[in-house]
């Protein structure tokens, strides 16, 4: 069997494509860009580089972006003020808040301050709750992107055995309820997994989201298995590698992504996605009340 690669940069780019184009028919109607603000807190280097490439993208496909950057000292009233001020601003469609965030600030109350409608990210108990009862909207961006990319495979999901790694609420949980909506079976592994190689070996799909470089190696890996890779890591030879042992498991698998240029990508035109649709759904303001909330 000869495995498939899964070329997460050919499928942002078809995305980044589509959605310049309906910016361009919006635009030519009279009306206004898509708008994101994003906000980093702090001078991380790696969320530096993920902000850098958001608005980039946005430039790209012609939003309308705005970049908010906080020294590490912000306290989280001073947060959430900036957040109230874009959830008033009606240029901004989509409000993103780079994570992890300084120890002062609590995660989760400034979440659940982003309006639902603007909650491009799709962390706010909200849309991960509409997730959890398939009846989706904003959904979160990386699991998000997984699934366009299983699309593109062309395999029926429906009566698999998957397989996360990971039980995080940015890709783990919600990638279990976008397989389970797909009529996966799916298994949740973490750190207290008893028996987590033969767990992985029953695995038709297997996505891993742990953030340990080649964590998982060739022999848990079922031939044929279709394998995500969500880590990206340093090796030690500097080189960005991800969770899966690519060298070993990609001689068993038929379908896989490579790190860099797999999920990554898909994580960004997930959110530029995201951003179009909430901005079509503050064009029609029936599908929410007027404070923002379904």
């Amino acid at each position: 069997m000869s495995v498939q690669i899964l070329d997460g940069k050919s499928i942002a780019a078809d995305i980044r494509a589509v959605i310049k184009n309906r910016v361009a028919v919006l635009r030519s109607a009279g009306g206004r860009p898509p708008g994101l603000a994003v906000i980093l807190v702090g001078e991380n280097p790696a969320s530096q580089i993920y902000v850098r490439s958001k608005s980039s993208a946005c430039a790209e496909v012609g939003f309308h972006s705005e970049m908010h950057t906080l020294p590490t000292t912000t306290s989280q009233s001073e947060l959430i003020d900036l957040i109230d001020r874009l959830n008033a601003d009606a240029r901004i469609d989509g409000i993103l808040v780079q994570l992890p965030l300084p120890n002062q600030v609590n995660e989760e109350a400034v979440i659940e301050r982003i309006l639902p409608t603007k909650d491009v990210d799709g962390f706010h108990p909200y849309n991960i709750g509409r997730l959890a009862l398939r009846m989706p909207l904003l959904r979160p961006c990386t699991p998000k992107g997984v699934m366009t990319m299983l699309e593109r495979t062309g395999q029926p999901l429906a009566g698999l055995d998957a397989v996360v790694i990971g039980q995080s609420n940015i890709v783990g949980r919600p990638m279990a309820l976008e397989l389970l909506a797909a009529r996966c079976t799916v298994t949740i592994c973490h750190s207290r997994t008893k028996d987590l190689a033969e767990k992985v070996r029953g695995a038709d799909l297997l996505v891993a989201a742990v953030g340990r470089a080649r964590f998982v190696p060739g022999d848990w890996i079922k031939k044929g298995a279709i394998l995500i890779d969500v880590g990206i890591n340093r090796g030690e030879d500097g080189k960005l590698v991800g969770d899966i042992d690519f060298a070993t498991c990609s001689v068993r698998a038929s379908w896989i992504t490579p790190v860099p240029g797999g999920v990554g990508p898909m994580t960004i035109a997930s959110l530029l996605e995201n951003t179009l649709q909430a901005a079509e759904l503050h064009a029609n303001m029936s599908v929410w009340e007027t404070d923002g909330k379904p």
